[in-house]
């Protein structure tokens, strides 16, 4: 199940007309919740639900209540307390503990499909901007959304791994309150390398929800038979790969041709973008010879390299290793340390002893 907004609205814009929607949304939590503030979900009249607002516990009641939001076409808001012993979540013994507030809002065209339809094509365009949604008002059940767009944003800005400043956020205007959610397209990851093992790269990026570029100019390689999940693949000369309109979004890429010359020109020329992680596969004496090779090793570079990339899951086959290095990726685009959760509890909880 992909639960990455985009994927939603794929899901839904083509049915948009055709049948009753329902959009659920976590506008505020309190505790540990499996999904925080700005999650998202798609409910339809034939029962269908697409995404998650919890661990998957509190849907089937979550989806009886929009069947009630389809009727009314009035917005509805619902609080789970798993704290609470007279509360359903706390009674069936599901959630996580915490209180999770969520908005259920009727997506009909004369509310202007709550702006989904825009938001929607700008994601597509990857287009960046903030989703904003009544959550109360004067008048109970009236239903608001808006989409506001910005061209750019400086990549700079984005990505200082400070994950707390493009939260989602509850904003106070004129007496009423409205979540305010910072969008963006799902990562687009470029491999460099058509081989046997960037399948299970592709396949697992694309459980992820990203987007997926696949280059390799070698005709053996990265035949669209293998590689059925990629969403774009490339075979231009590589001195032709940043001249694709595309290139401009990609956010990660891992080089992983096998074939030292061609590694070498690859980081050579991602080295001047904007990516945000880049990997090579191979060990630290390879990634010595590929840097030579590229004229790299003499210099600073522009762009950090991982490699050997991924975290020590002591993977030896592609999936395992598919699985490390795009552990590592996922962590460097959301600013997250890597850690092993276990150990970040543990430090703050002696970090509070010695306060």
């Amino acid at each position: 199940m992909n639960n990455h907004l985009m994927q939603l609205l794929r899901d839904w814009y083509p049915l948009r007309d055709k049948h009753l929607w329902v959009l659920g949304t976590v506008y505020k939590t309190e505790g540990p919740c499996y999904r925080k503030a700005g999650a998202m979900m798609l409910f339809n009249d034939l029962g269908q639900q697409f995404g998650l607002l919890s661990g998957g516990c509190l849907e089937a009641d979550i989806q009886r209540q929009a069947a009630r939001v389809m009727r009314s076409k009035t917005a509805l808001t619902l609080t789970y307390d798993g704290s609470d012993e007279d509360d359903i979540s706390f009674q069936l013994g599901i959630g996580c503990g915490g209180t999770v507030h969520i908005l259920l809002q009727p997506i009909l065209p004369e509310l202007n499909y709550l702006s989904l339809d825009l938001v929607h094509d700008h994601l597509s365009a990857a287009g960046k901007g903030f989703y904003r949604q009544l959550v109360t008002t004067e008048t109970a059940g009236v239903v608001a959304a808006e989409w506001h767009a910005y061209a750019d944003i400086d990549v700079v800005d984005v990505h200082t791994n400070t994950r707390d400043k493009y939260r989602a956020e509850l904003v106070e205007q004129g007496g009423q309150v409205w979540l305010q959610t910072p969008l963006s397209p799902p990562p687009h990851l470029l491999i460099v390398g058509g081989g046997v093992d960037a399948q299970p790269m592709v396949a697992l990026a694309k459980n992820l929800g990203w987007t997926v570029t696949v280059w390799d100019s070698r005709p053996a390689n990265a035949r669209r038979d293998y590689f059925l999940a990629a969403d774009h693949i490339l075979r231009q000369p590589l001195e032709q790969l940043l001249e694709q309109p595309m290139a401009g979004h990609w956010d990660a890429a891992v080089v992983m041709s096998h074939n030292l010359q061609m590694d070498a020109e690859a980081l050579k020329r991602l080295q001047g973008t904007g990516l945000n992680y880049l990997a090579l596969l191979g060990p630290a004496s390879r990634r010595q010879q590929v840097l030579q090779l590229a004229q790299l090793d003499s210099q600073p570079l522009a762009m950090p390299i991982a490699s050997p990339a991924g975290f020590d899951l002591g993977a030896e086959l592609p999936e395992g290793i598919a699985l490390s290095i795009l552990a590592e990726c996922h962590a460097v685009l959301q600013g997250a340390s890597g850690q092993s959760l276990n150990n970040v509890l543990t430090a703050n909880a002696q970090l509070r002893e010695t306060q």
